[in-house]
């Protein structure tokens, strides 16, 4: 039996082969016949020595194997014994954390003899949903307001949103979490393009600030996502703009140091009176949004056009 799961979803995709891996150890508890193959570096001989040897207490194995794709040897030695490989009453499971494996032969036969199970990036309602049941399995309500904001800040991160699900369930103890909740312990993904962003911005360079706000929606970034992170930063630059402007230390704005230095370099390419008309603009948009007034991704365009 072959099992085979990839897809860019590392969050979900771990979480299902612990839950391979538990069941089996719920049957097999001598675990002395659940091995683990590094796919990049294993021998196919000594991965097929292992799976014929036989098990003195008689008990299906369970051989793990991943990143075997960039082991060419190795695929070819199995798919040249595949037949035998599909009929093996043990398990043999491949685990790859990538989503598309082009005209790959290893891969077309996993599609075809294997129970394979993709795991994509979870997008828009979907990450909503998930997010919500992470919630109620911990018997702890959250507002909807509260939920968007944690999606706009950490986007398709299941690592980063399942931790912070776990910091607010101790924080709040049972009681409904709040959007103050959520921006006291979520912190924004703030990726470079969002730097670069703001830099064409400073220049004028509209058209470049344009097709790398558009490449990350190309990547499935949602729109109202990429406002709060330009929102998120604006506030930054406008925070440490205001401590330069009394005189007061850089290490007073609280930021970490990395995005307190960053902040200060954008901050010298604006006027104080900029920064505040810019921060008007982006809370005149959002209104727009959240009201219904104007479509999130048009919303983006008109800021942007605008500033």
């Amino acid at each position: 039996m072959i099992i085979f799961l990839y897809g860019e979803d590392t969050y979900r995709s771990r979480r299902k082969l612990e839950e391979i891996v538990a069941h089996y150890k719920e049957i097999h508890q001598s675990g002395l016949n659940l091995k683990y193959f590094d796919g990049n570096i294993v021998d196919f001989q000594d991965f097929k020595s292992e799976l014929q040897t036989v098990s003195m207490f008689k008990e299906k194995k369970l051989l793990i194997l991943t990143d075997v794709f960039s082991n060419q040897e190795f695929k070819d030695g199995f798919l040249k014994d595949a037949e035998w490989f599909v009929d093996s009453d043990n398990v043999i499971l491949f685990y790859e954390e990538k989503g598309e494996f082009a005209h790959d032969r290893l891969f077309t036969f996993f599609k075809k003899h294997a129970q394979s199970q993709e795991f994509e990036l979870l997008t828009g309602l979907k990450i909503k949903n998930w997010l919500k049941d992470e919630f109620t399995k911990n018997k702890t309500r959250i507002d909807p307001m509260a939920l968007e904001t944690m999606v706009n800040f950490a986007g398709n991160d299941l690592w980063q949103l399942a931790n912070d699900v776990q910091k607010l369930v101790a924080y709040k103890r049972g009681k409904e979490i709040e959007t103050k909740d959520v921006r006291l312990f979520v912190k924004p993904k703030l990726e470079t393009d969002i730097f670069k962003t703001i830099d064409a911005i400073s220049l004028k360079n509209k058209k470049q600030a344009l097709n790398l706000l558009h490449k990350h929606l190309e990547k499935g970034d949602s729109p109202l996502y990429l406002l709060s992170m330009i929102n998120f930063q604006f506030r930054n630059i406008l925070g440490v703009k205001d401590l330069a402007e009394r005189g007061e230390p850089l290490s007073s704005s609280g930021l970490k140091p990395f995005l307190a230095r960053k902040s200060s370099e954008q901050a010298r390419k604006f006027t104080y009176d900029e920064l505040k008309k810019i921060y008007q603009k982006i809370f005149q948009i959002d209104y727009s949004i959240k009201t219904g007034k104007l479509d999130p991704q048009a919303a983006l365009d008109l800021l942007i056009a605008e500033l």
